[in-house]
């Protein structure tokens, strides 16, 4: 299946949402929750999704679909990896930190994705032949030592603290102690994009989603920069612009995993 083909589908899907998207910002929608207070979910999330599923399943009908929302549905080789709002609690409140990520595998191997901030309009794509911002080749290269580096990260989130303890703090303390700035925007696909790009020099994030990282991972990679971790399977993830000194770094002691 032709990269460039299911590149254009999963970028008309995700700007198809970025009208209704943008008119609800702000507006304080009700929030619902799913795993528990701090997993929010709104009628836009689903409403979103929806609208995805239904540019994709005309474009690529009975393709398998594995979305935040809704699950996961059809089958075959290619497998989209959807997620309408990644960063749905910036989204409910009114911060402009969120984004629409969506990604096409072929027999498990990434070939295509986007990560689209409705806000900005900034529309981040990959394919196996380069990574671009809107239409403009993008490449991961920035600090070379934490020192010099801006971290962005999830890490530790609620469900960390309560596994690793006070580790978890010790942890957070020795990332910010050793960067320039560390900072938790809340959403892992942008943040990625944002290191594909070379506007942020290492992400870190643990517990992470498929739909999470997916399309992400594909910009860091194919602008040039380094992803650890599996975006096809729910885990932890780490990556950083090329030419970024890991080996010498506050991440190395999470990166060992991940290789």
């Amino acid at each position: 299946m032709d990269p460039t083909t299911l590149l254009e589908t999963a970028a008309e899907a995700a700007r198809a949402v970025g009208p209704r998207l943008r008119e609800a910002f702000r507006s304080r929608p009700e929030v619902a929750v799913k795993r528990d207070f701090h997993d929010p979910v709104t009628e836009h999330d689903k409403a979103a999704e929806e609208t995805i599923r239904g540019v994709i399943e005309g474009r690529f009908p009975g393709s398998a679909i594995v979305g935040e929302e809704g699950g996961t549905t059809g089958s075959g080789e290619l497998v989209w990896y959807v997620d309408p709002i990644d960063g749905t609690a910036n989204f409910a409140a009114g911060l402009p930190f969120f984004c629409v990520s969506i990604a096409a595998a072929v027999g498990g191997e990434l070939v295509a994705g986007v990560v689209y901030d409705p806000v900005r309009e900034d529309e981040f794509t990959a394919t196996t032949d380069g990574a671009w911002c809107n239409g403009a080749p993008i490449r991961s290269a920035g600090a070379a030592r934490d020192r010099e580096a801006m971290l962005l990260c999830s890490y530790p989130s609620p469900l960390d603290l309560e596994v690793d303890g006070e580790e978890g703090l010790r942890r957070y303390g020795r990332l910010v102690d050793a960067f320039a700035a560390v900072r938790r925007p809340g959403s892992a696909a942008l943040n990625l994009a944002h290191v594909a790009a070379g506007w942020a020099d290492a992400v870190y994030g643990t517990r992470a989603q498929p739909w999470d990282v997916a399309a992400g991972a594909l910009l860091v990679h194919r602008a040039g920069g380094v992803y650890l971790g599996d975006p096809l399977a729910p885990g932890d993830y780490l990556a950083h612009v090329g030419g970024f000194d890991l080996a010498s770094s506050a991440l190395a002691e999470v990166a060992v995993e991940k290789r």
